[in-house]
């Protein structure tokens, strides 16, 4: 391809793209989404697909919100670098004009829970049917499970719906526990709660149970490898098995008896945002760290911009390597 027919283009799949989002940013509903091993989706499920890298996770990371993640998208780079330099201000709690891993840290996880906040209110809006600020059991199951009978024996009396029985009573059981005054609606506290259980110390009772009365077959209150696995193990393979058996020894059974009591479950089941929030620091130092001080001093954040936040001319730059892809298969 000549270089006036790259910028050709280039002019062309950019005007095609006017008024669309370069970069999808997505919901993170970790109330509905399970790893295979039955445990819940961590916050980072997405920052790398099949080893692809997924940049809109470190933007949102910075930046708590999904919706600003899309606004900065579409931003000249100027313009991400200014707002970028006000949030800096305010991560540097030390104002020594440097971020220093703890800042950095404390910041994400601030992020992650304005994350879940923007999702439970977004999820809230779809469910609130009379828009009184409440949620009912009967909103919830009207737009989620399309049930117009609040006893719910619609759905629980059709046999060949299991899984949608299982999610409804663990639905029914998280729902009553948010509802902390007991008054049969969710108000947007209860519902973060609803929807957030992982994050919620009050609700990891219920998520406990609720692993209990699916993978403990025997009923003594642990969990061993073969409970672990379940009925999916028979159908896997020998390489599949060690890794799992790996997995159980080494990252759950912490006390190496052979079987996960209830802390040890909850540490299987439910992901912690300061393991994932320190990865993520792992992840940007090793981005924009230029001199290895371990310290991100404001102009390394700024000359990583794209990094961080990204911006118009990061997508510009998608746009390119997209080209560059395309001219290579040509």
């Amino acid at each position: 391809m000549t270089g006036w027919m790259k910028v050709v283009a280039v002019m062309v799949l950019m005007v095609a793209t006017v008024g669309v989002k370069a970069h999808t940013h997505h919901l993170h509903n970790t109330h509905k989404e399970r790893e295979e091993d039955g445990s819940r989706t961590p916050r980072d499920h997405d920052h790398y697909v099949e080893g692809k890298h997924n940049t809109e996770f470190d933007h949102e990371a910075i930046l708590g919100s999904t919706k600003e993640a899309e606004e900065y998208d579409q931003l000249p780079a100027s313009e991400a670098k200014r707002r970028l330099e006000i949030l800096l201000l305010k991560m540097d709690r030390n104002n020594d004009k440097n971020i220093d891993r703890t800042e950095l840290q404390m910041w994400i996880l601030r992020s992650f829970r304005m994350l879940s906040e923007e999702e439970s209110a977004e999820r809230m809006e779809e469910v609130d049917e009379d828009e009184d600020g409440y949620v009912t059991w009967a909103e919830y199951i009207s737009e989620t499970y399309g049930i117009t009978d609040p006893s719910d024996h619609g759905l629980l009396q059709e046999e060949d719906k299991t899984e949608e029985q299982k999610l409804l009573k663990e639905d029914r059981q998280l729902f009553n526990a948010a509802d902390q005054n007991i008054d049969g609606r969710l108000d947007d506290k209860e519902f973060l709660a609803f929807t957030h259980p992982e994050e919620n110390p009050d609700m990891l009772p219920i998520i406990l149970q609720q692993t209990l009365d699916e993978k403990d077959s025997n009923k003594d209150g642990l969990i061993d490898f073969q409970e672990y696995i379940g009925e999916s193990g028979q159908e896997k393979d020998r390489e599949w098995l060690v890794t799992e058996k790996d997995k159980f020894d080494q990252d759950y059974d912490r006390d190496t008896n052979g079987v996960l009591d209830r802390e040890e479950i909850l540490s299987w089941v439910v992901p912690t945002n300061e393991d994932i929030a320190e990865d993520e620091v792992d992840h940007l130092f090793g981005a924009a760290d230029d001199d290895g001080d371990g310290q991100l001093s404001f102009l390394e954040v700024l000359d990583h911009h794209d990094v961080f936040v990204g911006s118009e001319a990061t997508d510009y730059g998608d746009h390119l390597h997209n080209l560059d892809r395309f001219d290579d298969e040509l």
